[in-house]
């Protein structure tokens, strides 16, 4: 049974700079796609970034290209996520996901393990 669990969430004024971390247990995820997901209050889900097994590839959400950085270290079954400049509407609950397949999918419904989430606040 895979695990996620997300750290690295908190309190940081506009313009501040943030690094996620999600560490999987359970079995290694050195052959699988994954992604980081957030949702705002009232809002759906939606795709942030995502990576694929061996982080050649990614993909990332236009509102926040150029100011996040998805990598991993599959020696330490772990992703990260690196946001710079944070506006106000970044704030949500951040998700990490894990698919049974080595390339990443930018569609939620197509990743297998969730983890429960690390608040992201910005605001002065």
């Amino acid at each position: 049974q895979v695990q996620l669990v997300e750290s690295g969430g908190g309190l940081v004024q506009p313009g501040g700079s943030l690094r996620l971390s999600c560490v999987a247990s359970g079995r290694t995820l050195s052959s699988s796609g994954m992604g980081w997901f957030r949702q705002a209050p009232g809002k759906e889900r939606e795709l942030v970034a995502t990576i694929n097994w061996n982080g050649a590839s990614t993909y990332y959400a236009d509102s926040v290209k150029g100011r996040f950085t998805i990598s991993r270290d599959n020696t330490k079954n772990t992703l990260y996520l690196g946001m710079n400049s944070l506006p106000p509407d970044d704030t949500a609950v951040y998700y990490c996901a894990a698919r049974q397949f080595r390339n990443y999918n930018i569609d939620a419904r197509f990743y297998e393990y969730w983890g429960q989430g690390t608040q992201v606040t910005v605001s002065s």
